[in-house]
């Protein structure tokens, strides 16, 4: 080969050299680019993503977002946000008024107890029976089941104040009544099919509808602001006969004894 043909040759090379050099650096800046591009992305999916979470976490529950919603009070309630439910058509001044939470295993004790008893002296005019529900049990355990069934409560006495006792007298049975621990007045379903064991609630496609949709869900979270306000009421079951608190009977005995303590006679 000669001198002149090697030399163009080593030209050539060069040539295709540089060329190959400038192909991969373009090759290289595009590769950046596209990682640039794609963390830029993917910071802003991360961003968008927190973003998200933090509007969300942001947001009020539920039973927050009801306790601050316009009440829809049932009827047979009065006094403000229809949080006072007295039952019983008596004109006597003799008030019992009971201060339960839905899921406390001692208001089930009591009601399958004494609920009979309770119920006769205000069917008899003895005395009116007042109600007044909490759910404090949700804050101790966690979960929703007090609330929710407070609110399929006031369901049930917008239909009627005898099918308001009759669905209390059901959810607190030994048959329906959980165990504390568990929370299965948080399910509709489980609340409809206690439901279904009363008579004026059964297949009541108006009571059903109320108890999906949460129409009282904000009524349930004033009455339960009601029962945190009470005075005197710590515990649950509470009873007062004429806004005295008394012992809790055991018996339906000890009950017509607390009833003449308390100066109530028919």
């Amino acid at each position: 080969m000669s001198k002149r043909n090697s030399q163009a040759a080593k030209t050539a090379a060069r040539e295709r050299l540089r060329q190959e050099r400038e192909r991969q650096a373009k090759r290289d800046k595009a590769k950046r680019q596209a990682i640039v591009a794609g963390s830029i992305v993917a910071v802003l999916a991360i961003a968008g993503g927190i973003g998200y979470a933090v509007v969300q976490g942001n947001q009020p529950t539920k039973w927050e977002a009801a306790a601050d919603a316009k009440v829809v009070a049932p009827a047979n309630t009065s006094g403000k946000d229809g949080t006072t439910v007295v039952v019983g058509d008596s004109e006597t001044d003799n008030v019992v008024h009971l201060y339960e939470d839905p899921r406390c295993p001692g208001c089930a004790n009591f009601e399958q107890t004494l609920g009979e008893a309770v119920n006769k002296g205000m069917e008899d005019g003895s005395y009116k029976l007042q109600f007044t529900l909490g759910t404090f049990l949700d804050g101790n355990l966690g979960g929703e089941g007090s609330k929710n069934a407070l609110s399929a409560l006031g369901a049930a006495l917008n239909v009627s104040p005898e099918a308001f006792i009759d669905y209390k007298t059901a959810l607190y049975s030994a048959e329906y009544h959980p165990e504390e621990s568990t929370d299965e007045f948080a399910k509709n379903d489980y609340l409809i099919k206690v439901a279904d064991t009363v008579d004026e609630l059964k297949g009541n496609t108006k009571f059903q509808d109320a108890v999906e949709k949460g129409t009282y869900d904000a009524w349930a979270m004033r009455m339960s602001k009601a029962f945190d306000d009470a005075e005197g009421v710590d515990s649950t079951p509470t009873v007062k006969i004429n806004d005295k608190k008394i012992e809790i009977p055991s018996d339906a005995a000890g009950w017509a004894t607390a009833l003449k303590d308390a100066g109530v006679t028919k």
